[in-house]
């Protein structure tokens, strides 16, 4: 990204190209956050693999229904999270996780919080095995982050962002 771009900019480009979307289904670490009320929602999925005896995050994706920030910082975290230990993961905060992004106005800083919600939510089931079970490991095969929000919504079939102008 261009240094020159404002936040806008670097969310708009983010957003036209978003990394690591979607649901995974043998994912290591469930997280989740977000009020189902106002629709602001992010799940992150983790899978980690051993190097010199220690937990690496080896892929994470994610899936947001809210802002377009919020999926531009989420498809920004989830690619600054793979090769990084658990202990390394745990010490990023939000503002971390969206400095890709250069500085967010004040209005949506709420988005880098919820990511990083959601990477510790995932954090915290992985390593406290008595936590409770994340909801893709507890929820009626096929359960998503839109059925999560919206009990009604189908339950197969991919989730289509479409841009509005």
């Amino acid at each position: 990204m261009d240094p020159e771009d404002t936040a806008e900019d670097r969310i708009q480009a983010a957003l036209a190209n978003p990394q690591n979307m979607g649901e995974m289904s043998d994912a290591d670490a469930v997280g989740t956050v977000g009020n189902p009320e106002c629709g602001d929602m992010v799940r992150m999925w983790l899978k980690f693999t051993e190097k010199d005896g220690k937990k690496i995050i080896d892929r994470a994706t994610f899936q947001s229904f809210g802002c377009q920030t919020a999926i531009a910082v989420a498809s920004l975290a989830t690619g600054m999270l793979k090769g990084k230990t658990v202990e390394e993961a745990r010490q990023l905060q939000s503002s971390d996780l969206s400095k890709p992004l250069g500085p967010l106005p004040p209005m949506k800083l709420h988005c880098g919080d919820m990511v990083e919600g959601a990477l510790r939510d995932a954090l915290r089931h992985e390593t406290d095995p008595a936590a409770d079970p994340p909801p893709a490991q507890t929820a009626a095969p096929g359960n998503t982050l839109l059925g999560d929000i919206h009990p009604s919504a189908p339950r197969s079939g991919k989730l289509k962002i479409v841009k509005l102008k």
